[in-house]
């Protein structure tokens, strides 16, 4: 039930954003498409709700578990940037809005980049990891190595992009030289 019910928050997710968009620009009605986005975080809270109750019913903790905790994490910190993306490009496709600003390539623009979506990354995976150990004293007793894993995996997740965001800072990505650059040399 849990995992269809992930899926169920997933596809509800993306519906909630089409219609919040299609209200917001197609319907020109901005504020009706912003009450429709702002449902999204519902979404996340009946996820952990019904997670608690199933918890709560005497259910094993195990992957399940671990993956709703882990959807809510990277839904609460990624979503708004999620949001954000979809919205500039609808708005440019559909409204005449601006082209979207396309990340930096090079430099100190595109390490400070890589930091901050490192940055996102983390923080999802400390929501996460945070979620977990509270279904871990939740549970108490029983059984909670799965849980245990998955705060493993986030920890992974965590240092993985620490690991890229440092290496743009150590080796930034230098713009390529021009011909006139080249010829001079």
């Amino acid at each position: 039930m849990i995992v269809t019910l992930i899926v169920a928050c997933e596809v509800g997710f993306w519906v909630l954003l089409a219609v919040g968009l299609a209200l917001r620009y197609g319907a020109k009605m901005p504020r009706a498409g912003l009450a429709v986005l702002l449902l999204e975080p519902l979404l996340e809270l009946v996820l952990l709700v019904v997670t608690a109750i199933d918890l709560k019913n005497g259910a094993r903790a195990d992957w399940k578990h671990g993956l709703a905790a882990v959807y809510i994490g990277f839904s609460v910190a990624l979503g708004h940037s999620m949001i954000k993306w979809a919205d500039e490009r609808v708005a440019h496709r559909f409204a005449g809005g601006p082209p979207p600003v396309k990340p930096p390539k090079y430099g100190t623009a595109r390490t400070v980049h890589e930091w901050k979506s490192a940055g996102r990354w983390i923080l999802a995976s400390a929501i996460a990891a945070g979620l977990l150990q509270c279904a871990i004293w939740y549970v108490g007793e029983g059984d909670t190595s799965s849980l245990r894993d998955w705060q493993n995996k986030m920890g992974i997740v965590a240092a993985i992009n620490l690991v890229i965001a440092a290496s743009y800072t150590l080796w930034p990505k230098k713009e390529p030289e021009t011909e006139k650059e080249k010829i001079s040399l």
